[in-house]
């Protein structure tokens, strides 16, 4: 939300204190944003940032919630309009694509100026999505492999794959496990598993991994 003055409502996530101090200074000395909380992660956290309801979360992660990776998505679901930008960042794409298929708008790396941080928090209220410009081109590359290997009509006659079935092989590909995968898409862990086993009968497959190689194999997924 923008708080009553008409400022970007931010939130500050991180687990230094200087750092959260720091950018709360930074960005309460503009006129067009307000921090409306800042916070290390704890288990009360959610109910703070829901309590003020911010427009964007800056948020510096820490090893913690990356081994929890659903907590953004759910971050989202219980802030309605929540953008996310990542901070302090490491210009890894397999990090960055996972911080892309949780739902952030933004990923700023370390080395990242005030500048940017304020340009990106302007930036994503506009939905605008904020990220290096080398890896916005390994995003493209990586979109661009994905439209080539996408399953043409035959193949899916062929398997018997439904569209969600499709989308959550590329998903189990992609190390999701059942519970990221029910967060990511707003579905029950059930629903997931549930769909899981129907690729299994259907695939003749003995578990995930093999359900994986099958669609690999029809080239439904890239090698």
């Amino acid at each position: 939300m923008i708080d009553r003055s008409g400022k970007i409502a931010v939130f500050l996530l991180a687990e230094n204190c200087l750092l959260r101090e720091a950018l709360a200074r930074i960005l309460n000395r503009k006129s067009d944003i307000s921090v409306v909380g800042a916070a290390a992660y704890s288990a009360t956290v959610v109910q703070e940032m829901v309590a003020v309801s911010p427009q964007v979360l800056l948020f510096d992660p820490f090893p913690k919630v990356f081994s929890e990776f659903p907590f953004i998505a759910g971050l989202r679901k219980s802030i309605a309009g929540l953008r996310v930008v990542m901070i302090g960042m490491d210009p890894d794409k397999e990090l960055f694509f996972r911080c892309v298929r949780g739902g952030i708008a933004g990923y700023l790396l370390r080395d990242a100026t005030a500048n940017e941080v304020l340009a990106a928090v302007r930036g994503v209220i506009k939905s605008e999505a904020v990220c290096p410009p080398h890896l916005c081109q390994v995003l493209f590359d990586y979109m661009a492999q994905e439209r080539a290997s996408f399953p043409n009509f035959l193949l899916k006659q062929q398997l018997g794959l439904t569209r969600r079935e499709q989308q959550l092989v590329q998903m189990i590909s992609g190390g999701f496990t059942n519970k990221e995968i029910a967060v990511e898409l707003g579905l029950s862990e059930q629903t997931v598993k549930n769909h899981v086993h129907r690729m299994l009968r259907k695939l003749g497959a003995g578990d995930r991994l093999a359900v994986v190689e099958v669609c690999r194999t029809h080239g439904l997924l890239p090698a």
